[in-house]
C-alpha cells in the first residue's frame, strides 16, 4: 500500500489555472485508506473547487486506480463528463495518476504526493511505477514519472545519450524523456518543460534507503 498525502490547496489551484471545467477521481484501495482520495476527500475537493469558482463536470472513485484495464473501463462509463472537463485532477498516489494519464488523452494533475513507505507496492505490481519521492513532479512531466521511469532520475530533461527513443542505460526500456516530451506535445503543453524544477530532498524518498520514520 503507497502512503500518500494531498498537496497543500494553494499548490493544486497554481495547477488548475485558467481552466474551468474539472473532472475528479480518487481510489477505494491505498488513497481511501490513507484519506487522501477517498470518496469522503473527492466530495470535500468537489465543494473547496467549487468554492473557488471551478465547475466540476464529474467525478468517479475506482476500486484500485492502479490497474490499467479496470480503470479504463470505469473511465468510460464517464466519457462525456471527461470530454466536458479542461483537465482531470487525481486523488492518489503518483502509480493512480500514471495509469490515468496512460488511458486518456486529457491533462492529469496530480494532487496527492506520495511518501516512502519502505518498500511497498501499489497492488497492481505490473504497474509499479512511483518510487515514493513525497513531492510529485507529474504535473510537469505529463504524468510520466522521470524518477521512477528514467534510469538516470533525471529531473529536468533528457541526458541525450538515448538512441532511436531507447534508453542509454537499458536498450530494452524506452527512454522515459523521450515518451515525456511526445506526451507533452500532444496535449500541446511542451512549454511546461521552460519550468526548472528544483532538486528534491532524496532522503524521503524509497531510492534513498530505509525510510524516514513518520509516526505512523
Amino acid at each position: 500500500m503507497l502512503i500518500s498525502e494531498q498537496k497543500p490547496l494553494e499548490e493544486i489551484l497554481n495547477y488548475l489555472d485558467g481552466e474551468k471545467n474539472i473532472f475528479l477521481i480518487g481510489c477505494k484501495g491505498c488513497a481511501e485508506g490513507w484519506e487522501s482520495g477517498g470518496e469522503k476527500q473527492v466530495l470535500e475537493m468537489k465543494k473547496t473547487l467549487q468554492e473557488h469558482g471551478k465547475t466540476i463536470s464529474g467525478f468517479v472513485v475506482v476500486d484500485l486506480l492502479c490497474d490499467g484495464p479496470l480503470t479504463k473501463f470505469k473511465l468510460r462509463a464517464h466519457k462525456s463528463e471527461i470530454d466536458a472537463a479542461d483537465s482531470i485532477l487525481v486523488l492518489t498516489d503518483g502509480a493512480g495518476v500514471q495509469t490515468v494519464a496512460e488511458v486518456t488523452d486529457k491533462v492529469v494533475h496530480p494532487g496527492c504526493n506520495t511518501l516512502s513507505s519502505g518498500g511497498a507496492h501499489a497492488e497492481w505490481k505490473e504497474a509499479e511505477r512511483c518510487l515514493e519521492c513525497g513531492d510529485c513532479v507529474l504535473e510537469f512531466t505529463g504524468g510520466i514519472c522521470p524518477i521512477a521511469r528514467c534510469s538516470k532520475h533525471l529531473l529536468n530533461g533528457p541526458c541525450g545519450g538515448s538512441q532511436g527513443g531507447k534508453c542509454e542505460v537499458d536498450p530494452s526500456i524506452p527512454c522515459a524523456w523521450q515518451l515525456i516530451i511526445e506526451r507533452l506535445t500532444k496535449l500541446g503543453q511542451l512549454d511546461k518543460l521552460e519550468k526548472i524544477v528544483a532538486p528534491k530532498n532524496w532522503s524521503v524518498s524509497l531510492i534513498a534507503g530505509p525510510p524516514v520514520k513518520r509516526g505512523l
